[in-house]
């Protein structure tokens, strides 16, 4: 039995995936009030916590993409959700901070393999002009599963407790790896892929030989010096942490500094991720049409990076305006503009590198979004207990034209033009690309 248009069942596979990914990690933010109440915490704690979920995150994100880039896809896909679900679980069982924060720490071990893994699937399955789409389509997933946290974790822990909520969340991520398992394979060998369907993708995808990865390891110290990837490290160091407050610190501020209770919180922090939604599609999607209208793909990466760092200065003003409709209509803008950064950010390494090397790339890009995650989660502790939320925005609306600025200066469209050279085969530690 074929299965039609399979390219976009695998795209909502992979977008299932990063929202249960997302519901995981946002489920303690909603509720962080009740937790820290039981184990006496204070915002210098939860801080703590949430920073030590960011640096082991950091640390694995790196690990990450060598790993899928070993395994494959498929193996390295499924090794990672069933880890990070696992760990969501164990949640339940946390009695104190530190027994919290060592579940917290498992989760941020599990949880960045969705990206590298997400990125090469979308590189096995789409061709060049449709892969920021694709990339958008499962990035659309983090704020949809950041928009279903908080309705969802509020209404199971009103039913079963805070407990409950973990548990159940947690045995999402098991679901969706059956169907994972049975469902993919790269094109050239998935059997429920159509000859028909094949056809059109054989020659616009990554070839067989390379997302076949030869099991050989990766040269991860070759692909770290490349221009591509440590512009895009630093890139992703400055702007990754805002998405990061708003998913673990925006219930907090609505419950603190907007008078919000759990049930309001369940009601409204899911819409600014709504517009985070639109923002990934919308950017992967005019991406891809501005190249089919004959833009040099750099250039339509660009444009996008562009618009959304220009949205994101109005962030500034969310804790000035007097209602908490206005500080959540501009928290839906700054989503907006992070999604249509990202979601063309996170395409670029699927540019520049390819076969082995692309998970690799992607999971050193998302490492240095992951530290800057650990020192601003440390500072936004420090900066709400003892001064306000204010100094906060003015931070997260200032990151993103500082991030596109050094993209457009460290990022020639000529990098573009092909992907990077290999290590020569004549050098020492040189190896050969499959």
């Amino acid at each position: 039995m074929k299965i039609p248009k399979l390219q976009w069942i695998i795209a909502s596979m992979l977008f299932l995936a990063t929202m249960i990914n997302y519901a995981d990690r946002v489920a303690l933010s909603v509720v962080s009030l009740e937790i820290r109440k039981e184990f006496g915490m204070d915002e210098t704690d939860y801080a703590q916590v949430a920073a030590v979920f960011m640096f082991a995150y950091a640390i694995m994100y790196a690990g990450s993409g060598p790993i899928v880039d070993r395994l494959g896809t498929k193996r390295g896909y499924a090794i990672f959700i069933l880890a990070w679900s696992a760990a969501q679980m164990l949640h339940a069982l946390a009695v104190n901070k530190w027994s919290l924060a060592a579940f917290r720490f498992l989760l941020g071990l599990a949880e960045p393999g969705n990206w590298p893994a997400a990125a090469k699937a979308v590189a096995e399955w789409f061709p060049a002009n449709r892969r920021a789409l694709g990339i958008g389509i499962f990035n659309a997933g983090s704020t949809m599963g950041s928009a279903i946290a908080p309705p969802l974790v509020a209404v199971l822990t009103a039913w079963y407790g805070w407990r409950g909520a973990f548990l159940v969340t947690g045995a999402l991520g098991l679901m969706w790896l059956v169907l994972w398992w049975i469902l993919y394979d790269p094109p050239h060998r998935n059997r429920w892929l159509s000859r028909e369907e094949y056809a059109t993708l054989q020659g616009q995808v990554q070839p067989p030989e390379q997302t076949d990865a030869a099991r050989e390891g990766v040269d991860w110290k070759w692909v770290i010096r490349q221009r591509g990837c440590y512009t895009l490290i630093l890139a992703r160091f400055f702007t990754d942490p805002v998405l990061y407050f708003i998913i673990f610190w925006l219930p907090e501020y609505l419950r603190k500094e907007r008078g919000f209770d759990l049930a309001m919180v369940g009601k409204y922090a899911w819409v600014p991720y709504i517009f985070g939604d639109i923002g990934y599609i919308v950017g992967g999607w005019v991406s891809g049409k501005l190249i089919e209208r004959g833009w040099p793909l750099p250039k339509a990466r660009k444009a996008i990076l562009i618009a959304g760092a220009s949205l994101m200065p109005l962030g500034i003003l969310a804790p000035m305006v007097p209602s908490w409709q206005g500080a959540i209509a501009v928290t839906c803008v700054m989503t907006m503009g992070h999604a249509l950064w990202i979601s063309n950010l996170l395409t670029i390494p699927t540019d520049l590198f390819k076969g082995r090397e692309l998970a690799t790339a992607s999971g050193f890009t998302g490492m240095g979004g992951a530290i800057g995650g650990v020192i601003a989660n440390l500072g936004t502790g420090y900066l709400v207990k003892n001064f306000s939320y204010s100094p906060v925005f003015w931070i997260a609306g200032l990151m993103h034209p500082l991030a596109v600025t050094l993209v457009l200066k460290m990022l020639p469209s000529s990098l573009f033009s092909a992907s990077p050279p290999t290590p020569d085969s004549s050098t020492p530690g040189a190896r050969s690309r499959t």
